[in-house]
């Protein structure tokens, strides 16, 4: 079992910049794929980056490449999504998730990722 939190939400301007951190607890989380998805409202859930374990692949939705980073320190059992550059279409609900141990392709498909945050709000202003 992996439990997952999310934080570094916020209200930002455009043109500015939030790091998102979530840290996991529980199981082996080194050797997990961790993902970044968010929801705006009344839309489905987007993918936004995903990175297996150990970095050797990393994987951006092309709606946040070259804006967002994602990177991860093992040692704290957290992931990070670093985003710059952001615009109001950015604005909706962040999610981490994991996929389950030994489940090692990146995804960018919500349904293949077991465990899921609860979830940290951002909100872009024009």
């Amino acid at each position: 079992q992996v439990q997952l939190v999310e934080s570094g939400g916020g209200l930002v301007q455009a043109g500015g910049s939030l790091r998102l951190s979530c840290v996991a607890s529980g199981r082996t989380f080194s050797k997990n794929v961790m993902g970044w998805f968010r929801q705006a409202p009344g839309k489905g859930r987007e993918f936004i980056a995903a990175d297996s374990w150990g970095g050797g692949s990393t994987v951006y939705a092309d709606s946040v490449k070259g804006r967002f980073t994602i990177s991860r320190d093992n040692a704290k059992n957290t992931v990070y999504l670093q985003m710059d550059s952001l615009n109001p279409e950015d604005t909706a609900a962040y999610y981490c998730a994991s996929r389950k141990s030994g489940y090692y392709a990146v995804s960018p498909d919500s349904t293949d990722y077991y465990y899921w945050g609860q979830g940290t709000q951002v909100t872009v202003s024009s």
